[in-house]
């Protein structure tokens, strides 16, 4: 707070370090940044073995610890070495969870006949996956708006990607969907029958209480039918047991 003359207020120091193991090509690396009040602060440079600061005020903490051998050496040490015996270690402990694979489901939504197409890829595990468009099979970018990749509540991903465009009932238009878990990619065509609207769930719940309400109707009576009977028969069974 003094490097920065600040006497009073609330500040945030972060400190993030790790480091990266290629399991295919064996290179490893690492990393390990402080950050004040959300700016980088300092930096350890693994190439070159030091500290580096881009902020003025970082120098003297950078002057300090470059001048400390053993510390830059341990620092260099820990990033490649014992980090990394660590990472295979925990790798190898959840094999099975990081090298399962969950197929997406890929649905075409769409609010009304006027709103843009939405292609939405949920379900889907491990979290890369590319959506992209296409017309009359080459790809398509322009009027195009990809979403982000979140959570789902049982560890899978989802996402969205949006075309809007008014020639989509006249022109060819695909939403294709690319994951390590397809053996070949699923390519949706926006076509009337492919998309799913909220008028057309509204309806399709309308009819489906519908027809339930004609079933427990139909019901009604033959349960009633079978009760009064049950209860005919226990009445009897007990009389003849006395």
């Amino acid at each position: 707070m003094q490097r920065f003359n600040q006497t009073q207020g609330v500040h945030v120091f972060q400190t993030m370090y790790g480091c990266e193991w290629d399991d295919e090509t064996g290179i490893t690396d690492g990393f390990s940044n402080h950050g004040y009040d959300g700016e980088d602060f300092l930096v350890f440079d693994m190439k070159n073995t030091r500290w580096i600061s881009p902020s003025p005020q970082g120098l003297i903490t950078t002057h300090r610890w470059n001048n400390y051998r053993a510390g830059l050496e341990y620092s260099k040490s820990y990033l490649t070495q014992e980090c990394i015996e660590w990472l295979k270690k925990y790798v190898s402990y959840g094999r099975s969870t990081l090298e399962r694979t969950v197929a997406p489901e890929v649905s075409l939504l769409q609010k009304d006949p006027s709103s843009p197409v939405v292609c939405h890829v949920t379900g889907f595990f491990p979290r890369g996956v590319m959506v992209t468009w296409q017309k009359k099979g080459e790809d398509h970018y322009d009027d195009v708006e990809w979403g982000e990749t979140l959570p789902n509540e049982d560890g899978t991903f989802q996402t969205t990607s949006r075309l809007t465009v008014k020639d989509w009932q006249t022109e060819d238009y695909t939403c294709v969907v690319q994951h390590k878990s397809l053996k070949e990619d699923i390519v949706k065509r926006v076509i009337e029958l492919e998309i799913r609207r909220n008028q057309d769930i509204e309806t399709r719940g309308l009819l489906i209480g519908v027809i339930i309400g004609c079933v427990v109707g139909v019901l009604l009576p033959v349960v009633g039918v079978v009760v009064w009977k049950k209860r005919g028969a226990e009445k009897l069974t007990h009389y003849s047991s006395e």
